[in-house]
């Protein structure tokens, strides 16, 4: 066979037996020492009774640890063997003389130990549970307490209640070794009445035990007081007597303190003044130190400086000094080319100027000339004029003189008239005729002619005709 046949064989080995570990670890049961393991099924077993009978059975116990349960044969079961606590009230039980009681109690309750026991008690509680096993326990107690409470009186359960309660223990015990149960305790907790019967029992007890209270008290308060005056009185000797030796002894500490202080500060003043001088001279060294150290520090930076200096000398001669020089030529060339090129364009413009004052002379004498000659064919033709001819230039520039005083109306956009009527246009050239009017006024202040005359002569002269303008004006001269 091939070794992958063989490794095909192990792996499946192996995987069984793997499988067969966990079939028989699932089916290995274990309880703890408080639980009872019942195993179902299998072969029947034979037992025998505390009586001395014997049976057969089709299960076998397992008291705590562990036990393997077939698969498919057998069934486990678990029954617990702690203890459980149960709380059973009776709200309406009746006493022997029929007195209505509130009865409160409490036990304690497990399944026995012994095999006949735990059988008893598996073959009738198994399948119900632990809570099944303590419904039933709960209702035997009941009736068991209900019957010790028609027993007895309400003094006897009041004054006695051990005894109510080992009559309601020894009613439960026959009832529960039948089913395989023990009750470990019984107590009664509470009783109660709602006519106010235990309250009105317990009123005369409550009230001599009261009055004994008090007298009890009060001898004890009387007591107190006189031990607590004696006590005070012993205390305050003794605490007098302790102040008095705690004062003599801190008198003596304070002068004995005194005194080793005094000690202690004419020593301390002593090493203080040692220490004083110890440290002045120390100054004075460190100072001297450090006035030498000074001293060098000086001297170094006086020599780092001087180099320094000559350091900065060569820098500049090596940076600043060739690049002056260097500037310098440049701008003794750059300044003789400057006076050079000012010294050329002053000898063009001195030229220039000359040549043209002459032309402007020339032309100025030309000028000269002709105004000479107009002024004089104006002065021949100003003395050729007679009167009647300065008039009628007078005349001529009348209309221009007009239309100067008008031309600032033109360039007026808007006029606004303030008045009342429809006569605001005739009014401005009523304006404008009156300052015509004024004119002849003017001209004969500021040059002796008369307009007025002048026009009035004019008139009269050409209603004479044009032959007579020569005489006229030949008179007038």
């Amino acid at each position: 066979m091939p070794i992958v046949g063989w490794l095909i064989l192990a792996g499946a080995i192996v995987v069984v037996v793997v499988l067969i570990l966990i079939a028989v670890s699932k089916q290995y049961r274990k309880v703890g020492p408080n639980e009872v393991l019942i195993i179902s099924g299998g072969r029947k077993r034979t037992v025998t009774e505390p009586d001395g009978t014997k049976r057969k059975i089709g299960y076998r116990m397992h008291v705590g640890g562990g036990t393997f349960v077939l698969p498919l044969l057998e069934r486990a079961d678990i029954l617990p063997l702690e203890v459980f606590t149960l709380n059973m009230e009776i709200p309406d039980g009746l006493t022997a003389r029929g007195i209505e009681l509130r009865a409160v109690g409490q036990a304690q309750v497990k399944v026995k130990s012994d095999e006949h026991s735990i059988r008893t008690a598996a073959e009738q509680f198994l399948s119900k549970g632990l809570t099944g096993m303590k419904e039933i326990a709960t209702q035997i107690l009941e009736g068991n307490m209900r019957g010790a409470l028609g027993a007895m009186t309400v003094e006897q359960i009041y004054q006695n209640r051990d005894e109510f309660n080992r009559k309601v223990m020894a009613a439960a015990s026959q009832a529960f070794e039948n089913m395989g149960l023990a009750i470990l305790s019984f107590s009664l907790k509470e009783i109660s009445d709602a006519q106010g019967y235990l309250e009105a029992l317990g009123r005369p007890h409550v009230a001599r035990v009261k009055g004994e209270a008090e007298v009890a008290q009060a001898e004890a308060d009387k007591e107190a007081s006189i031990k607590s005056a004696e006590a005070r009185k012993e205390g305050d000797i003794a605490k007098f007597g302790a102040e008095m030796e705690i004062a003599q002894a801190s008198r003596d500490y304070e002068m004995q303190r005194a005194d080793f202080q005094a000690d202690i500060n004419r020593k301390r003043a002593v090493a203080d003044s040692t220490y004083d001088l110890e440290r002045l001279k120390m100054n004075q060294q460190l100072k001297r130190e450090e006035y030498q150290v000074r001293l060098i520090e000086k001297e170094h930076a006086i020599k780092v400086e001087e180099k320094e200096t000559l350091r900065r000398e060569k820098e500049l001669e090596s940076t600043v000094k060739k690049a002056a020089d260097a500037m310098k030529y440049q701008v003794q060339i750059e300044a003789e080319a400057e006076g050079f090129r000012l010294g050329a364009a002053a000898k063009g413009k001195a030229e220039a100027i000359r040549h043209e004052g002459l032309a402007k002379a020339e032309a100025t004498r030309h000028q000269g000339q002709a105004e000479a000659e107009a002024m004089a064919k104006k002065a021949e033709s100003w003395a050729k004029y007679n009167q009647a001819a300065i008039y009628q230039m007078l005349i001529d520039v009348l209309p221009k003189i007009a239309q100067a005083v008008s031309e600032p109306l033109s360039k007026v956009d808007k006029i606004v008239m303030v008045g009342s009527g429809a006569d605001g246009a005739s009014k401005l050239t009523g304006q404008v005729a009156s300052v015509m009017a004024q004119l002849p006024e003017v001209i004969r202040s500021l040059s002796g002619i008369d307009l007025k005359e002048l026009i009035q002569s004019y008139s009269k002269g050409r209603a004479e005709g044009p032959a007579d303008k020569p005489k006229q004006s030949s008179g007038n001269k």
